[in-house]
């Protein structure tokens, strides 16, 4: 079976934990008899693993000279233009006609011609509605030069591509839901990334959720059908015996961590008020707070203002072998999230020996039994958990203990087996 799938980043060129995903969905695929996956980026960057998948570029598809009928193309995917009125390569003239065209109800198609390559960026700019309405163009395009049985398109970004190529193709489309707005915005839902999401959940043949917590947001809130919607939850590679170098042995302070981007959605500054009543209680551990985001200066302020910066540490971004040895260093991973469509980082953490703390508003705590659970607003129970872990030993190697054998059974091959299956319920 050949699969047509379309993606935004892959390692190791990613920002969280989309890519991490998409990269061990296809390694989990790869494992089984008679896969094949084409899979699409808008950037291919040329160092990106293709052992397991062949990789290719939007960037770097040659469309030729071609005539689009913007009018058709937007009446069929009609956010191209969300957010903006503006569309790739249309010259002044005919731009003024598609507004008098969209005040009259006047039905004259617009053409226009354009050849060669599109740029982009590769990662997430301030025209990121441009770039996902030229990666739909492309797409329409790779769907007419390539064969495939079934489309697969991760996360909002990609769909309207999805959508192009099941336009063309008439093949199947599935569209994977790693998050949706209500997540990373905390409810203030942007009205065009909305649009986007709930016009692919519309058109899409199946829907992979990665919860159940986000499947019941995608019945709920987009008002979609739940016989369409399927749960498979996320998994966790292996680490392969890796074995970190004697500089990365634990100190003899404790060492408690957050890690992931420092946004609404993670819940940073929950971390930073049970931080500060654990320090109240014990000075001999330090607080690690791994990842940016928008919200990063505000928690520095915060962490100012309650003078514990001499406990507190930043490292940026982390990723690869970066991640594996913070938590080689760490004897607490803690995941606040205020809203988590799943989680993978609490199974790494776990697959390294440590125990970890994680909200109960998150995917993964559905399926984690040998994990702390709290609500992400309980800032007195996360902070006795941590203390509890960090001073009672028979508490931490429990969870050590039956936490990395529990997550050992979490694999990518399990996952993708589940992913096969919604497949052949499509294939033509």
């Amino acid at each position: 079976m050949k699969i047509l799938m379309f993606g935004w980043e892959f390692p190791p060129h990613i920002s969280g934990g989309l890519g991490t995903a998409c990269y061990g969905l296809t390694k989990g695929l790869n494992t089984l008899r008679d896969m094949e996956i084409l899979f699409v980026v808008p950037k291919a960057f040329g160092d990106e693993d293709q052992q397991t998948i062949r990789l290719i570029g939007a960037n770097d598809i040659n469309l030729g000279e071609k005539i689009i009928d913007y009018k058709e193309f937007l009446k069929k995917i009609s956010f191209v233009e969300i957010n903006s009125q503006l569309i790739p390569y249309t010259s002044p003239e005919e731009y003024e006609k598609l507004i008098e065209s969209k005040r009259t109800g006047n039905k004259e198609l617009i053409y226009t011609r354009f050849g060669g390559k599109f740029d982009f960026s590769g990662g997430y700019t301030h025209n990121i509605f441009q770039e996902i309405s030229n990666y739909a163009i492309v797409a329409s395009h790779i769907g007419k030069s390539f064969k495939f049985d079934v489309i697969h398109a991760h996360d909002w970004l990609t769909y309207p591509a999805g959508i192009a190529a099941k336009h063309v193709s008439g093949k199947p489309l599935v569209i994977h839901v790693h998050a949706t707005d209500f997540d990373r915005s905390g409810g203030s839902v942007n009205p065009g990334v909305f649009e986007i999401e709930k016009r692919g959940m519309e058109i899409a043949d199946k829907i992979i959720a990665v919860s159940n917590l986000t499947r019941n947001t995608i019945i709920n809130n987009y008002h979609i059908d739940p016989a369409k919607v399927e749960t498979v939850y996320n998994a966790v590679d292996s680490l392969d015996d890796w074995q970190p170098s004697s500089e990365f042995k634990k100190t003899k302070e404790y060492v408690v961590t957050f890690l992931g981007r420092v946004t609404l959605q993670k819940g940073p500054e929950y971390f930073i008020e049970a931080a500060h009543r654990v320090l109240q209680k014990m000075g001999n551990v330090r607080f690690v707070m791994a990842g940016s985001g928008e919200l990063l200066n505000r928690s520095i302020s915060r962490i100012a203002e309650l003078q514990i910066g001499d406990r507190f540490h930043f490292t940026g971004f982390l990723k690869g072998d970066d991640v594996r040895k913070m938590f080689a260093v760490s004897n607490v991973y803690v995941m606040p999230s205020v809203s988590e469509p799943f989680g993978i980082s609490p199974l790494e953490a776990m697959q390294s020996n440590v125990p970890v703390i994680i909200s109960r508003q998150s995917g993964v705590s559905e399926i984690l039994k040998h994990a702390i659970k709290v609500d992400f607003w309980d800032i007195e129970a996360m902070a006795d958990a941590i203390y509890g872990i960090l001073n009672y030993r028979g508490l931490s190697q429990y969870f050590r203990r039956y936490g990395k054998s529990e997550v050992e059974n979490l694999k990518w091959e399990n996952t993708a087996v589940k992913v096969r299956e919604i497949y052949n319920s499509l294939a033509l």
